[in-house]
């Protein structure tokens, strides 16, 4: 363990160079700035030692650097350990460096695989494929520091001895991405090596406002409890749970004074989902179940106790599915007398373009999120203002509507924050600055970007409202080329990737004893796109061709119909079957 003084307290401090070597029968992970400290993982069991002089007999066959080891999973053969490869500086969080994982790699220590059985084999040669997936997870961050999951005002209220214990144990569990890997690194006592990974986004800019030099940092957390892709992960859980849930905090640093300001995103904390089936926009389904409103209330007892005051901002649309799911919400918050629910049709106020529309929003709730406020504390490290409350947004998918939101509601607090500690006038605001605000409104593009791209896997919509406040033909042309994407990704890649996710998280575990969870009959069997994409292109392509001759004979006339028909066949074939071609989770459920 490594203890670190600082002015005001003792502060425990990972070890952020590592040193891996490989042997035939074991790894070796040992500290190059303290080389008596380590361990070593076995090869053919995965059983875990602490480095004694018996460790380092022999001469490895190759040795690295690697900057963390992020966890280990046993699936059914063997334990992998995933390490840290390569990493980034993005810049500090209240004065710690915050880095951005660039790579990542799965060891393996599954030896015992030769005496498994072939079906065990195939099982493991498709979990190895998710760890694969895994390893290219966006958006993971970490400090060897300081922890970087609790924000700042949660912070403030714990003892002064927190900060000496070990990161893993200062950290908020909903926000630790590899949570569920970090048991055997726990069990072993190995605190100086056990990294909690935050995934959402982490950026900084610094602003110079009226000769003052302010830091703005951003940070987005994501909760791991109802992790996963845009159409696997709808509404909430049981439990009370949403997916895509994500605390963000915009924190200002100037002149020894610091503020911030939390708010929160997560999908309708209904029970519904919206299976793929092919088609561009699946219908929404709200599923009946007698626990919804127990549901619903418990998601809100939650935030309650976390952040105090919830004021619900919906932005979904009040016609078709969205508005039947957003009527279904409006009426379950009606059942919740603390919590005001306001309704915001943005696509109708807003448009494409009129991000001005806004300020129609923000006269509905400007009172209660003045009231709310903001965390405020002044240089000599007092507590002015504590933030009473918050404001909980969403649309459907709780990314791009929403960011737009919340980077409007930020703007204005940030204009309060400047106000308040003397950097701008009573009548200036941020949007005066043209270069900071421009700034400012990259963090959150930026951000928004981040976000969508962990949960649809493209870049978010409406990047220009957050960037310009308007949209461009370029950011037209990108809105469509994303869609597109997304639509791809959705239908044909998220089943896998959702399958990574359940194991990684521990929503899923591996019981080598049960049945095989990929043995699967029927299309679910098939290659999902090739053979959708065979059946109809191959039926109109001939169709095409022969259409083409159709004038010559009669024969070529009916052969024109004949692929007509099969043409249409496969059509139909391919939409009533739309959900069976389409990749699909095979782990978990969705609930």
């Amino acid at each position: 363990m490594e203890i670190v003084s600082s002015s005001s307290s003792v502060r425990f401090k990972l070890y952020d160079r590592l040193e891996l070597q490989e042997f035939q029968d074991k790894y070796v992970i040992k500290s190059l700035e303290s080389p008596d400290k380590g361990f070593s993982i076995d090869r053919r069991d995965g059983n875990i030692e602490s480095i004694n002089d018996e460790t380092a007999n022999g001469s490895p066959s190759k040795t690295s650097t690697i900057y963390g080891v992020a966890g280990t999973i046993r699936l059914i053969a063997g334990t992998y350990i995933l390490v840290i490869t390569s990493r980034k500086e993005v810049g500090n969080f209240l004065g710690f460096p915050v880095f951005r994982i660039m790579s990542m790699k799965f060891l393996s220590c599954n030896e015992a695989l030769r005496f498994s059985t072939s079906q065990e084999k195939r099982d493991e040669a498709y979990f190895m494929n998710l760890l694969k997936t895994v390893e290219s997870s966006p958006g993971l961050y970490y400090s060897y520091e300081t922890d970087i999951t609790l924000n700042l005002q949660r912070r403030c209220k714990l003892t002064d001895g927190w900060m000496a214990k070990p990161i893993w144990k200062q950290a908020d569990p909903r926000f630790v991405w590899n949570k569920n890997l970090l048991d055997e690194l726990i069990e072993c006592k190995l605190d100086e090596f056990i990294i909690p990974l935050l995934q959402g986004s982490f950026g900084a800019a610094q602003l110079k406002l009226n000769e003052t030099t302010t830091t703005i940092t951003l940070v987005s957390r994501r909760c791991t409890r109802r992790l996963g892709t845009r159409m696997w992960r709808r509404g909430a859980n049981l439990e009370g749970d949403a997916a895509n849930f994500i605390e963000t905090e915009q924190l200002l640093e100037l002149e020894g004074f610091k503020s911030s300001l939390l708010q929160v995103r997560g999908s309708i904390p209904l029970l519904w989902e919206q299976i793929v089936d092919l088609s561009y926009k699946p219908r929404l389904r709200i599923i009946n179940h007698e626990e919804t409103s127990k549901v619903v209330e418990r998601h809100f007892h939650d935030l309650h106790q976390r952040y105090g005051d919830t004021m619900v901002v919906d932005l979904t649309d009040k016609h078709g599915d969205e508005g039947k799911l957003s009527s279904a919400y409006a009426a379950e918050m009606q059942k919740l007398p603390n919590v005001r629910y306001v309704s915001f049709d943005f696509h109708n106020i807003c448009g494409k373009s009129n991000f001005d529309n806004l300020h129609i929003l923000y006269d509905q709730i400007s009172e209660d999120f003045r009231s709310q406020g903001y965390l405020i504390i002044d240089v000599e490290g007092n507590i002015l203002d504590e933030q009473k409350g918050i404001i909980r947004s969403n649309c459907i998918d709780c990314l791009d509507r929403t960011n737009v939101t919340q980077s409007f509601l930020a703007q204005k607090s940030l204009t309060a924050q400047l106000q308040r500690t003397g950097v701008l006038a009573s009548n200036e605001c941020i949007s005066m600055f043209t270069e900071d605000y421009g700034k400012f409104r990259t963090l959150w593009a930026e951000q928004g970007d981040e976000l969508s791209l962990e949960y649809t896997g493209t870049h978010a919509l409406k990047g220009d409202l957050v960037r310009y406040g308007r949209q461009t033909l370029g950011g037209i042309i990108k809105d469509g080329l994303s869609a597109i994407s997304r639509y791809y990704l959705n239908n044909f890649q998220d089943g896998v990737r959702q399958d990574a996710l359940d194991l990684i998280s521990g929503h899923y575990t591996v019981n080598r004893n049960g049945p095989s969870p990929f043995q699967l009959n029927g299309f679910e069997s098939f290659s999902y796109l090739p053979v959708a994409s065979a059946l109809l292109i191959g039926g109109l392509t001939l169709t095409s061709l022969t259409a083409q001759q159709v004038g010559r004979n009669a024969q070529q006339y009916v052969s024109t119909v004949l692929w007509a028909g099969v043409a249409a066949g496969a059509m139909a074939i391919v939409k009533a079957n739309g959900r069976q071609f389409c990749s699909r989770p095979r782990l978990c459920s969705l609930l």
